[in-house]
């Protein structure tokens, strides 16, 4: 029997950026685009007559914009939505997300519309896979073995542990459904918190800058885009920048965050497995977190973690928004799978002074 089509509405003001977005997806097997609105209002009166699977939105329209029919679609018919947005429109996609949005791709800019294609295509593949299989099935600690030695080959000259502050290293990975996760993470943080947080989230690299800024304002503690040698301490969050390899290195006694130009073979950016496996030699003091995500970046650095003592934390599937990371991370055999929620609340109380 033929699978059912995975049901597009695309909504946006301009003819133009409707047209090029429906291309793109008429490309994607399995999808169909089952209709367009202008605006807000034309939207939500479409999606109560068609039920489309996901929503492509422009936030910027006229009558009703997008950030109004975010918030009048979650509280009627949540559906998943996708903003698509120029990089001159950061911090819009990141209220967006607070709004309810799973994700977003950035608009293409000087007529190149490979990479946004690109990014269209593996982020509607990826909810249309989660909207089919919401529920993966998680195995025990198979593969963890080979997944340690392909780690190895992409770090091999990872840190030593030290034995200064912080506490505990948190590197926590995630991409689609992450950003709203995370920042429900840094909200829950006390003054006392003992440990440095990296986070290695799937982001362009003017977007990862304006996403540690957005955090910043919404924590108590100290939030910043890491550069090369940002200092990891004791209540210190660290966003790794899109577009570069980071890692997690000692020196003097001190861990910092080690950025350079990216690396060929990180498949994504920033890498999660990288930075895992750089910060796996400080054995029980490192803790890998796998949330939300497409692909499976966290599983390869998340087995070198447990490898050499640490511990790799993993978010369940029923809350996953798409449980491609967290999946590939459970078949590792993680220490502690549980719902977002009770995750975050055990790294905010995690050990506290």
């Amino acid at each position: 029997m033929k699978a059912k089509p995975f049901r597009v509405l695309v909504v946006d003001d301009s003819v133009v950026n409707r047209q090029t977005i429906v291309d793109m997806l008429k490309e994607i097997d399995g999808v169909e685009v089952v209709g367009r609105a202008v605006d807000g209002q034309e939207a939500l009166r479409t999606v109560t007559l068609l039920e489309p699977d996901l929503i492509t939105l422009d936030l910027e329209m006229p009558r009703m914009d997008g950030f109004t029919f975010l918030r009048l679609l979650m509280a009627t018919r949540p559906t998943s939505v996708l903003v698509v947005s120029s990089f001159s429109n950061v911090e819009n996609v990141f209220r967006a997300l607070e709004c309810g949005a799973v994700d977003f791709v950035a608009r293409a800019t000087g007529g190149d519309l490979a990479s946004m294609r690109a990014a269209l295509r593996d982020k509607v593949q990826a909810l249309k896979n989660s909207h089919s299989h919401p529920r993966a099935t998680a195995q025990s600690g198979a593969g963890r073995a080979d997944a340690t030695q392909a780690i190895r080959a992409i770090s091999p000259n990872a840190v030593k542990p030290v034995s200064d502050e912080p506490k505990r290293v948190f590197v926590i990975a995630s991409s689609t459904g992450g950003p709203p996760a995370v920042l429900d993470l840094v909200q829950r943080l006390p003054t006392s918190f003992p440990h440095a947080i990296v986070v290695a989230q799937h982001m362009p690299e003017r977007f990862t800058r304006s996403f540690a800024d957005r955090l910043a304002r919404k924590c108590v503690l100290r939030v910043c885009e890491a550069e090369d040698g940002t200092r990891l301490t004791a209540g210190s969050i660290v966003i790794l920048p899109g577009n570069k390899s980071s890692e997690i290195a000692a020196e003097a006694n001190s861990l910092v965050v080690r950025v350079g130009p990216l690396d060929p073979s990180d498949r994504y950016s920033p890498c999660a497995d990288r930075v895992l496996a750089s910060a796996s030699p400080l054995g029980a003091r490192c803790i890998g977190v796998v949330l939300t995500g497409m692909g499976d970046d966290g599983a390869v650095g998340g087995a070198e973690v447990l490898a050499r003592g640490g511990e790799l934390w993993v978010e369940a599937a029923e809350t996953a928004v798409v449980d491609g990371m967290p999946a590939a991370a459970r078949r590792i055999g993680p220490t502690l799978v549980l719902p977002l929620g009770s995750l975050l609340a055990r790294i905010a109380t995690f050990e506290l002074r």
